[in-house]
């Protein structure tokens, strides 16, 4: 069953996936039980869950994920709060990403029939994410999406298909509303510019 869950294929949660699910969830509960001040813990702690990280990553927990070790950070990744991953399938995520609070990656999805549904299967689909990458709160990636490279997902979008790269997008489900072009760089906040010599 696990080759089929990685393989993207219907499976079933068995003996040896649940067993899995029960010691990635007993390595969580003592991440989030963990003081903020023991950096160097915290950051052996979250690198034991995930499958690859960058040097430098900042999972704020609390956290949530199903596995861990089908997850993929780059370097320079920050997450605030209630990042939740549900990695049945890979998750991929590139250089300095920032996540807001309340993020929601699902990879895992069940059959729409009420009567296939019901016979237990599941299946999940891989989700990327580019290089420099900023999801906004509460916003939430579908099974089997892509989010290209310097692109800004707004604050509780709901991203159901592919957003390419360099873009601006958001509402439920999410849309392309602008480029990003290099004019951008002169503003921190719509209309409002830099006051100081941030080295850009």
């Amino acid at each position: 069953m696990k080759e089929r869950m990685l393989n993207e294929l219907p499976y079933k949660v068995d003996d040896e996936l649940l067993k899995e699910l029960i010691e990635t969830r007993k390595k969580i509960f003592a991440y989030n039980s963990m003081g903020y001040e023991d950096f160097q813990k915290r950051d052996l702690a979250i690198k034991d869950i995930l499958g690859k990280t960058g040097e430098e990553i900042i999972v704020t927990s609390p956290f949530f994920c199903d596995y861990g070790k089908n997850i993929e950070v780059g370097e320079n990744f920050f997450s605030s709060f209630n990042l939740t991953i549900l990695d049945v399938a890979k998750v991929k995520i590139g250089d300095n990403c920032l996540f807001g609070p309340n993020v929601s990656i699902y990879t895992a999805g069940h059959p729409i029939h009420p009567v296939a549904r019901n016979t237990g299967y599941e299946y999940g689909i891989s989700v990327t994410v580019g290089n420099n990458v900023w999801l906004g709160g509460s916003v939430t990636l579908c099974p089997g999406v892509t989010i290209g490279d310097n692109t800004v997902i707004g604050a509780g979008s709901v991203v159901t298909k592919d957003i390419p790269s360099n873009v601006v997008a958001c509402g439920n489900p999410c849309r392309v509303v602008k480029e990003i072009t290099e004019k951008d760089k002169d503003f921190y906040y719509k209309d409002r510019k830099f006051d100081i010599d941030c080295k850009l």
